[in-house]
């Protein structure tokens, strides 16, 4: 989505989950405590009423202010890690409980066969297989879709138009 306002920049989204560690100067992983002593200190430093006058300073409060309220909420920050901003932006859009859904149905083996070479065929065992791998990798606290609540729709291997040229031979 483009923003139109020429005084405020645009923002990408990542996957990485690695630019509001980098704001905080962390790594990514670092503890509660470092996370708060660091904000403690960025925030002193840049706080607008210690840099009247200088909109640097506050854009940078701003930022280190998002990450910090990212980073000390156990669900956002579980997102954050394993989805990056994209995934607090899905989180925004269709709820925190919907991230990991959201993802899984955006994989290669959910998208609808037009988006997928015309020679690959996943067998529903195969796909349900899938589902399961990645559901069990799926570690995070956010809540996990359960198989037989989805609506799965498998196409059908054989193409109808091609029964209609089979022959049948006599035995």
């Amino acid at each position: 989505m483009a923003c139109n306002l020429p005084n405020q920049r645009q923002r990408s989204m990542s996957t990485s989950g690695e630019a509001l560690y980098e704001i905080l100067g962390l790594h990514k992983g670092a503890s509660n405590e470092e996370i708060k002593k660091t904000y403690r200190k960025l925030a002193l430093k840049h706080h607008p009423d210690k840099n009247p006058g200088d909109p640097a300073a506050a854009e940078k409060f701003k930022d280190i202010n998002n990450a910090h309220s990212i980073l000390t909420d156990t669900s956002k920050r579980n997102i954050y890690d394993k989805y990056g901003s994209l995934g607090l932006y899905v989180a925004e859009q269709f709820g925190e409980e919907n991230v990991n859904t959201y993802f899984m149905l955006s994989s290669w083996w959910a998208k609808p066969k037009s988006s997928m070479p015309e020679d690959v065929y996943v067998s529903p065992e195969d796909l349900e297989e899938q589902i399961n791998t990645d559901l069990e990798k799926d570690d995070s606290r956010v809540e996990k879709p359960k198989l037989s609540d989805m609506n799965l729709v498998i196409p059908n291997p054989v193409d109808q138009t091609s029964l209609k040229s089979l022959k049948v031979l006599p035995h």
